[in-house]
């Protein structure tokens, strides 16, 4: 689920401790962010002095980034706002996928857009009026990224947007207590996980909890699994293939990915722990869908990062704590693939002023700053000192994004045309998960690319 899918709800290189010392200057060394006093500790602008005067210049930015998670993204700017001199103008707006394209054609567009799918990047792109990356930023790409980060940031062979933030969907949710009473180890194969969910299941308790409905987007959980086992089933490269539409979407490899799903989300023995059987799937939240694992009536649960935010208050989420994610394994050991989303920062004007905004955006000295003053954020950064984090998920995201065997893909449905990735692909995963046949599933959504 990207910001879209809030769907009814995203050759400067510096050392960490300089970052942790700016973060501190940006916030006040505390929760004020706004601390002016006089104990305030004061910015080290040195790393700044390479862009020049620029004192009274103004860079805008637009994104569907809002309140409350808006304050984070302005605060991190404010050291390079204080030592630059240049007045960086926010806006957020949550209809920013529609107007950052109008504005974009219009010969409207502002400064640097946050964009939270490759799919729009290119669709920016191609009104003609985005500026290809300075040099410096693709230096800083090519040091702190991978190159399959790169790629999503690149456009018909031509570089125009270094990654900003990321998410990680390929999780597991469990009770760290009773695996510890059980014996229970974390699988790290997909037929571990499947000897696992037999082993719960024999002891007569269903092991999986799942829920799709999310009001009009009601379907999207089913999506984030297929495309999971899609990567896992048949590797990156048929995945990107099967994204682009080079393979239809009713191939064999398609509709296996769709039946591995299956394994656990259509089959009795296995699901819907606390909530009732198969079909109760559908008319189950996916903000209730994990809750069963509280009270035990459920072990599992398939959801990306963000879901840590959903868990009742009071709940700890930890290793040692009252629920935890693992990594949904690959089918061995050798292969880490990382399904999510992120976000990128593209360019409509070079001045000097954008050029050095958008080259400190992509420093691991603005991801530092950025999760020192951030809760919930993480990057695939390399540059990223992950001590900084406080959330334990945060911290296990932080470790799989920056895992060298590692190998991330996008969210598919998010790159996919809207009749497919936001319409038939939903609906149709709905009618599947009550009872329609792999085969028609596929096809019906093959059916619904357009010509």
């Amino acid at each position: 689920m990207s910001l879209r899918a809030t769907r009814t709800r995203t050759a400067v290189a510096s050392a960490g401790v300089l970052g942790l010392t700016l973060a501190l200057a940006a916030c006040g060394g505390g929760s004020d962010s706004d601390d002016t006093s006089a104990n305030a500790p004061k910015t080290d602008c040195s790393q700044f002095s390479q862009y020049g005067d620029l004192k009274g210049k103004t860079v805008t930015v637009f994104t569907g980034i809002v309140t409350p998670e808006d304050k984070a993204y302005t605060d991190s700017y404010k050291p390079f706002e204080e030592c630059t001199g240049v007045t960086i103008k926010y806006e957020g707006d949550k209809s920013f996928e529609t107007q950052v394209l109008v504005r974009a054609k219009a010969g409207n567009a502002p400064d640097i857009a946050i964009v939270p799918q490759p799919g729009l990047l290119a669709q920016l792109v191609a009104t003609g009026n985005a500026k290809e990356a300075p040099a410096e930023v693709a230096a800083n790409v090519d040091k702190f990224w991978g190159k399959d980060w790169k790629a999503y940031g690149t456009v018909d062979g031509k570089f125009y947007a270094a990654p900003s933030g990321a998410s990680i969907k390929s999780l597991v949710w469990y009770s760290p207590k009773e695996f510890k009473d059980n014996g229970y180890q974390v699988p790290k194969t997909l037929d571990e996980l499947y000897a696992l969910s037999d082993k719960i299941a024999a002891s007569g308790k269903k092991p999986w909890c799942a829920g799709i409905s999310s009001g009009e987007a009601t379907g999207w959980p089913v999506t984030d699994w297929m495309e999971d086992m899609m990567l896992r089933l048949n590797g990156p490269e048929t995945y990107d293939k099967w994204v682009k539409h080079e393979i239809p979407f009713n191939s064999p490899e398609s509709a296996a990915a769709l039946d591995e799903a299956g394994k656990i989300l259509k089959n009795d023995k296995y699901v819907n722990g606390g909530l009732g059987d198969v079909k109760s799937i559908a008319t189950t939240t996916f903000q209730d869908a994990g809750l069963p694992i509280l009270d035990g009536t459920c072990s599992l649960h398939r959801q990306a990062s963000f879901y840590a935010a959903n868990w009742p208050k009071n709940t700890k989420v930890a290793e040692d704590g009252d629920v935890f994610a693992f990594y949904l394994p690959g089918k061995d050991t050798s292969s880490k693939p990382l399904l999510g989303g992120g976000e990128f920062n593209l360019a409509f004007a070079d001045r000097p002023e954008v050029k050095a905004f958008q080259t400190y955006l992509s420093t691991d000295t603005w991801a530092n700053i950025k999760v020192s003053v951030s809760q919930g954020w993480v990057s695939a950064n390399k540059g990223l000192d992950a001590s900084k984090l406080t959330s334990p998920v945060d911290k296990l995201a932080a470790q799989l994004l920056q895992d060298q065997n590692a190998v991330f893909r996008f969210d598919g449905s998010d790159m996919m045309p809207g009749a497919v990735g936001s319409n038939a692909f939903w609906k149709q995963s709905t009618s599947w998960i009550t009872g329609q046949s792999t085969k028609q599933t596929v096809d019906n959504i093959e059916a619904a690319w357009p010509k």
